[in-house]
């Protein structure tokens, strides 16, 4: 897992940090798949899928302030818990109840990543999901034209893929919306 997705034990993920291009582009109904870095703390695993997620909400940055302070106040970083660093690591670090601009919570970015991070406008949430995280599972062979190999995203041109990857997905018999992995953050010595 990298800080820009997050899961809640409440049975949802989110993309809000991070990615930008993404999170301005998607919308809902759209999947999300994530694959793994040569550079992992596991290893290389680029050709291993670390979450897919279909969008199923898209909020503004400040609505999802205000959903979090609401619904999922775990998602609000709480940075000086050394109890739990898992509570460190909420993607809900942009506080608007100041007005514009927000304030930037202390949380696993800082303010050099404040433009970018903004710019993506939106979080993307989905209460449908599959999620490995350090046990990534390998993405077959007739898939690999949906991934992109470098840092980025493709899109539209993964469409003639979706219904095989959806299928291969479904079929691998994990349950959807809960945690098969821990996140690569948890066992590395970042967080």
């Amino acid at each position: 897992m990298t800080a820009q997705l997050q899961i809640l034990s409440g049975g949802i993920c989110t993309l809000v940090i991070c990615k930008p291009a993404i999170r301005r582009s998607a919308q809902v109904g759209d999947w999300i798949v994530g694959l793994g870095s040569a550079n992992s703390p596991m290893g290389a695993i680029s050709d291993c899928v670390v979450y897919a997620m279909e969008v199923t909400r898209k909020l503004t940055l400040r609505d999802y302030d205000a959903f979090c302070r609401t619904w999922c106040p775990n998602k609000i970083p709480q940075w000086r818990n050394l109890q739990d660093k898992r509570l460190r690591l909420g993607d809900c670090i942009y506080d608007y109840s100041q007005g514009e601009p927000p304030k930037l919570r202390w949380s696993v970015h800082t303010e050099d990543r404040m433009k970018r991070d903004l710019s993506g406008q939106y979080a993307l949430i989905s209460d449908h999901f599959y999620y490995f995280g350090d046990k990534p599972v390998r993405l077959p062979t007739r898939l690999y034209p949906i991934t992109h190999s470098t840092q980025g995203h493709k899109s539209t041109s993964n469409q003639a893929y979706f219904a095989d990857f959806l299928s291969w997905i479904e079929a691998l018999g994990f349950e959807p919306n809960v945690l098969h992995g821990q996140p690569q953050m948890w066992i590395s010595d970042r967080g």
